[in-house]
């Protein structure tokens, strides 16, 4: 069993993503809303997990980048990223 559960956690929503991610061409969140290869539910945890600290850059606390993707993008993409899935999905 892991001894830290938050950390193991975080360690399965990181490998998901990235998982969920390869041979994906996704350069901003709103590729995550598009992609007809995901389902709604992988591509609410993707975006739930871009907007998480888990991947918010030091230096830049309103940017986030998730591996595979080109360059970092502000929160506020990210979540008018999930509120344009919720209008077309439902929350």
């Amino acid at each position: 069993m892991h001894e830290n559960p938050q950390l193991a956690a975080s360690d399965i929503a990181l490998m998901d993503t990235t998982i969920l991610l390869e041979g994906m061409e996704i350069a901003r969140p709103i590729d995550v809303v598009d992609a007809t290869t995901l389902k709604v539910d992988e591509k609410r945890t993707m975006l739930a997990a871009s907007a998480s600290d888990l991947y918010t850059i030091d230096s830049r606390p309103a940017y986030r980048h998730m591996p595979g993707t080109p360059e970092p993008v502000s929160i506020d993409e990210v979540q008018a990223a999930l509120s344009d899935l919720d209008r077309r999905y439902g929350s």
